[in-house]
């Protein structure tokens, strides 16, 4: 039996979610572990931590050394965090599954209060997200709002050693990591709208794979690509990056999809919002005019500086 080869980064929560994979498709086959191999691969996202990755270069530095494997056969699948892919993919290489997708919400995360209103003025908050920075100073510009990298249990242990008085992390990752009951508060989708993938795992191949294409095809969750869909159409048309703090969230009810974009200023100050809603085979358009709604709601001066 030829070993399946599964790429992935090395962090606690992306072991997680190779797991995740791999046992959906243990369970879909009828396959032994011992079918696959997990591959951790160290990325330069995961190497630079010094800075913010909207410096260094952006979303893809989390993904490039993962791709140049599957690219060169050392593995065959690579398994990622829907929010880090870029939305240009490298020549021969395709997002086709997505697993279906956890809590999309952001979790709040204090020692000292139960929730983010009840911070004291002044405080200090860690992120490495410049929407979640820009949202945060716009529900509270009196935070101080400093880069918080590294991995979740990196981050945990900086509100430890009180280099902040709160976080906010992805709710789902927490979750595949047995860790919610760090959780202080979970923010409304309302308020604090997620990163577009956020909570989905998404796996690319080499395009042209058929027997991988035929084997994924087992476990991919159709609703939840549909969603997918149609915020990567949203932030691929808004030039979206780490440099960029966008915001968008689609939901899917049989047929139907509904969506909600957000674009706003790193500082807060400025945000616009969109809501469209159409049938669910027609996400990738949805999510274009989206995009073209709320860039002309914006005005072309507020995206100077952004790229």
């Amino acid at each position: 039996m030829q070993t399946l080869k599964i790429g992935t980064r090395g962090s606690p929560l992306a072991l997680a979610q190779a797991h995740e994979t791999r046992a959906r498709l243990m369970q879909a086959h009828g396959l032994p572990e011992q079918a696959f191999e997990v591959i951790a691969i160290s990325t330069s996202g995961d190497r630079i931590q010094d800075r913010p990755l909207s410096e260094a270069g952006g979303k893809g530095l989390f993904t490039k050394e993962i791709e140049e494997a599957l690219l060169d056969g050392r593995i065959d699948i690579a398994v990622h965090s829907s929010k880090d892919m870029p939305t240009v993919l490298p020549d021969g290489l395709e997002l086709t599954t997505f697993l279906p997708r956890e809590d999309a919400r952001d979790a709040f995360i204090s020692k000292r209060v139960k929730r983010i209103a009840d911070l004291p003025h002044g405080a200090t908050v860690g992120s490495s997200s410049l929407r979640r920075q820009a949202l945060l100073r716009r529900m509270r510009p009196d935070f101080k709002v400093v880069i918080f990298r590294g991995n979740v249990q990196t981050r945990l242990r900086k509100l430890d050693e009180g280099v902040a008085e709160g976080t906010i992390l992805a709710y789902a990752g927490l979750k595949r990591l047995g860790l919610e009951h760090v959780v202080t508060d979970l923010m409304p989708l309302a308020d604090f709208p997620p990163a577009p993938g956020q909570g989905a795992i998404g796996i690319e191949t080499r395009v042209g794979d058929r027997d991988v294409e035929r084997m994924l095809a087992a476990i991919h969750h159709v609703p939840t690509g549909q969603a997918l869909t149609c915020e990567r159409a949203f932030l691929a048309a808004l030039d979206g990056s780490c440099r960029t703090p966008i915001a968008g969230h689609a939901t899917v009810l049989g047929e139907k999809l509904s969506f909600d974009g957000l674009i706003i200023s790193p500082d807060g100050t400025e945000s616009h919002e969109v809501r469209l809603e159409g049938e669910a085979a027609d996400a990738a358009e949805i999510g274009l005019d989206a995009a073209r709604t709320v860039r002309a709601r914006a005005g072309a001066k507020f995206f100077d500086g952004w790229a």
